[in-house]
């Protein structure tokens, strides 16, 4: 026994007592009588205790001490050789056929020695694929040395590889010398069967994303992913569309006739339409049995997908997802996977298809006309950083149109995850996809096959993600008598065409007709409202030098022009990598009444920054690749409406609400957020809220975040003075879907799909209705609070309610962050930096769990779920 040696502890005696405890006994008993020990600094403060005897635990008890009213101890140290003790071990993992195919039954074995001195008792092994536990078996008791194999059925298994583990005596039945050795691991390969496998792939409807009283096309194309052709003859389908209560609304059948080959996809089958209305909705689809398919591939013959009318954005394009596409020439499907900087990792739906040789293509089915392609892609970098460029051959129905042009200029960042560069050196890559737009000359109708493929003259290795087809059509001078019309293409000319609107009386704006403008710098909107017209967003083009990077291009404009108008036309910038202050297409300050509509913003910072605007109306537009927030209202703006915007792959927030005051002090309230869909972004979340009251955030579809949650609702002010969340009228978040969101950030934390974090100020009057979770990366719904040191915490989460609410498909994610992930919601108790465990309650009303590993994780005392 030792105290503190330094003299400043004096000399002392203290009068105890050792007890222990055998390891099969439940009462400690005497080892040392009470005697009086003597602790003096000059003999180091220490007291050696002779013991002889048996023990799992060792007690000391108290009862006199001359320096102190109780007893002290600084390090208590116990010296001895170990008892004798089983110790199980357990090797030679090994599956039965060794090489099985899915139909064969497997039987895994292991053996189990016992290296210990002492016999051990009664226990079992658990046999694992994976995390999940398939099999068990009984081990009997062992004598010393001795060994048993024992082994156990675990049935049929899908194709694949699996990582097998053996595990002795989990539930520590037997007391051991050492507790360390109890597994082993291996690994299990089982072959496909050769049969045909049908599955529908893909089955779409049109449009993607349809509004109430949309009439809805559904097709449905049947893919063969055996090994042997299919029958011949008609293979028959069939698809309801039942509602949230189970009812079907509809029910539409068809065929696809002839045999389909081994790999091959044949052509989408029109099945008919339905009338869309308001609400949530699965789509069930069923493949008839082929005659040419064992029985043991027939469970995907019957697929769900679920459909959401009236969740993100009504745009004008459809979207096809190159996994779901026909594919040859060696083209290869990867994914799923959720690791950033790789090929499906960074794919939305996190799968892809790759054309890494010459022939290799992928092809889509067109379910309607179309006279535009874009294509999302990733190439490689340059081996230096900066990108390089190529292109990729278009096919029409077999026939060569024109080639797409790619750079990878605008992709691949490195290193540090919060301030990635383009330096290779610099660690790790992410941010590895691009989109390239083309407009095709031509209109290919409905039902023709559209190919990418890399030929000879496509010199690059590619992966394609997915591409949107488009009829798109110009937009005319709305009144050549009241609009200008620039001299030419240039950046003045259009400053020139402005400032005569706003000179002359007689005009009420600027037409831009189609060309690509070369702009360098803001054009600058003041004096009088004007209205900023373009032929629509493929024909009315903006670009920023190309010799040049990161270049501040856009619109500013000033309070005498409130209530001017943007739309119909798109802004193509040079940004390669994040830069806070510029790059904001719309740099908006202190106005009112604006309008932006049907523009397209890519390569950019933000599409816009608003400080202390309101009553803007920005809608009907899409934001792509830019490096920062696609949109983002701060410092007291107020009844403004974002409606029917798409962003993929932005770089921070893609719809962000921040009530800073470091500019204005005013209230941010009243503002209404709907029909957005965030896809894809690669930093930060797809919704954020700072702060603010009465705001409404409605009918949003999420999906494949990154890193970050697809919903942060946060007090957290950033070192900026900020107005927490009002109590009254509360912030509501309604009809929202979070697909496949949440990542990991900020080194080890971990993400879920919608993160509430009460911090720095007041977090409360929260309402959050309708909402569904769809296999969330890590978890579904987590709180979690911040501290100003590691044991005081600044605001709890108090006044927030969920009701009807949905979380499915959160499962251990198998990575580095395994023990963080699997939970349908978690109340963080973690000590992450700077935050948790949280503080605070919620409740939730008709909360709904289905397929998770733990459906609620609350170990805290400091939070309370109430679940009605």
């Amino acid at each position: 026994l030792k105290l503190n040696p330094d003299p400043a502890w004096g000399r002392r005696t203290q009068t105890l007592q050792v007890l222990g405890r055998e390891q099969n006994a439940t009462a400690f008993t005497t080892l040392v009588a009470q005697t009086t020990y003597t602790f003096d600094p000059a003999t180091g403060n220490s007291v050696t205790i002779p013991v002889t005897g048996k023990a799992a635990d060792v007690r000391l008890q108290f009862t006199a001490n001359s320096g102190a009213p109780s007893g002290q101890v600084a390090e208590f140290q116990i010296y001895g050789t170990p008892a004798p003790n089983p110790d199980l071990t357990v090797s030679g993992l090994a599956s039965s056929p060794a090489a099985p195919v899915e139909t064969d039954a497997v039987t895994l074995s292991a053996t189990v020695r016992n290296a210990g001195t002492a016999a051990s008792g009664a226990t079992s092994v658990n046999f694992y694929a994976g995390t999940t536990k398939v099999g068990s078996a009984g081990v009997g008791a062992l004598a010393a040395g001795a060994s048993t194999t024992v082994s156990a059925n675990i049935g049929a298994r899908d194709a694949g590889t699996y990582q097998l583990a053996a595990k002795v005596d989990e539930a520590n039945q037997v007391v051991e010398q050492n507790e360390a050795n109890n597994d082993t691991t291996g690994t299990l390969t089982v072959r496909p069967v050769d049969t045909a496998d049908l599955i529908a792939s893909p089955v779409a409807w049109t449009p993607g994303n349809p509004a109430a009283g949309t009439s809805v096309t559904f097709s449905v194309a049947i893919r063969n992913q055996g090994t042997v052709a299919s029958s011949g003859g008609a293979h028959g389908i069939t698809l309801t569309v039942t509602d949230e209560a189970g009812n079907v609304v509809r029910t539409l059948t068809g065929s696809a006739s002839g045999a389909i080959a081994a790999g091959a996809t044949a052509s989408p089958v029109t099945l008919g339409t339905w009338t869309a209305a308001n609400g949530k909705y699965t789509v069930r689809t069923v493949l008839a049995d082929d005659a040419n398919e064992l029985p043991v591939k027939r469970a995907n013959n019957t697929s769900t997908l679920p459909l959401f009318v009236g969740r993100g954005a009504n745009m004008p394009y459809d979207t096809y997802e190159a996994e779901d596409a026909a594919i040859g020439g060696g083209a290869a499907r990867v994914g799923p996977s959720r690791e950033i900087g790789t090929i499906a990792g960074e794919a939305s739906g996190r799968r892809a298809v790759t054309l890494n040789q010459t022939g290799a293509y992928v092809e889509f089915t067109t379910r309607a006309d179309t006279n535009t392609l874009v294509t999302r892609f990733s190439m490689p970098d340059a081996p230096g950083g900066g990108g390089q460029n190529s292109t990729l051959n278009v096919y029409v129905n077999g026939s060569f149109l024109k080639a797409v042009n790619l750079t990878s200029r605008y992709a691949w960042l490195y290193g540090p995850e919060a301030s990635p560069n383009n330096n290779p050196g610099s660690g790790p890559p992410r941010h590895i996809y691009d989109e390239a737009n083309l407009l095709l000359g031509t209109t290919v109708p409905k039902g023709s096959k559209i190919r990418l493929q890399k030929d000879a003259a496509n010199s690059l290795n590619y992966a394609i993600d997915f591409v949107d087809l488009e009829l798109a059509t110009q937009i005319a001078n709305p009144d050549p008598a009241k609009y200008a019309v620039p001299a030419g293409f240039g950046h003045q000319d259009v400053q020139n065409a402005l400032d005569k609107a706003r000179m002359d009386a007689n005009l009420t704006g600027v037409y831009l007709p189609p060309g690509d403008y070369q702009t360098n710098g803001k054009f600058q909107v003041y004096g009088k409202p004007v209205k900023v017209v373009g032929a629509g967003p493929w024909f009315t083009r903006f670009h920023a030098p190309s010799g040049q990077s990161n270049t501040d291009i856009g619109f500013r404009s000033e309070a005498t022009a409130n209530g001017s108008a943007f739309s119909g036309f798109a802004y193509f910038g040079n940004y390669v990598e994040r830069i806070d202050g510029p790059g904001k297409v719309f740099d908006f300050n202190n106005v009112a009444n604006m309008t932006i509509e049907n523009v397209w913003i890519e390569h950019q910072i933000c599409m816009l920054w608003g400080s202390n605007v309101d009553n803007l109306t920005i809608r009907n537009s899409r934001i792509r690749n830019v490096f920062a927030d696609g949109l983002n209202m701060t410092n007291g703006s107020t009844g403004n409406h974002v409606t029917n915007i798409e962003t993929r792959s932005t770089g921070d927030d893609s719809f962000a609400l921040f009530s800073a005051i470091d500019n204005n002090s005013g209230e941010q309230f009243g503002n209404v957020y709907e029909n957005l869909t965030s896809l894809l972004t690669w930093r930060a979340a797809g919704l954020a809220v700072y702060g603010g009251y009465n705001n409404t955030f409605k009918n949003i579809y999420i999906a494949d975040t990154l890193v970050y949650s697809g919903v942060t609702i946060s007090s957290l002010d950033f070192g900026i003075p900020m107005h927490g969340f009002g109590a009254n009228p509360p912030t509501t978040f309604d009809n929202i879907s979070l697909v496949r969101a949440g990542g990991h950030f900020w080194g080890q934390q971990t993400f879920p799909a919608m993160w509430l974090f009460s911090s720095s100020k007041v977090f409360q009057g929260i309402r959050v209705s309708n909402l569904d979770i769809v296999d969330p990366t890590y978890s579904g719904i987590m709180f979690q609070t911040g501290y100003s040191n590691p044991s005081t915490p600044l605001n709890p989460i108090k006044d927030t309610v969920f009701t009807n609410v949905s979380i499915s498909g959160a499962q251990k994610s198998g990575d580095a962050f395994d023990a963080k992930s699997g939970f349908g919601i978690w109340v963080n108790e973690l000590p992450e930096p700077g935050q948790g465990p949280a503080i605070g309650s919620a409740t939730f009303n008709n909360l709904r769990f289905s397929n998770n590993h733990t459906n609620v994780r609350n170990t805290t005392s400091t939070f309370t779920l109430t679940v009605n």
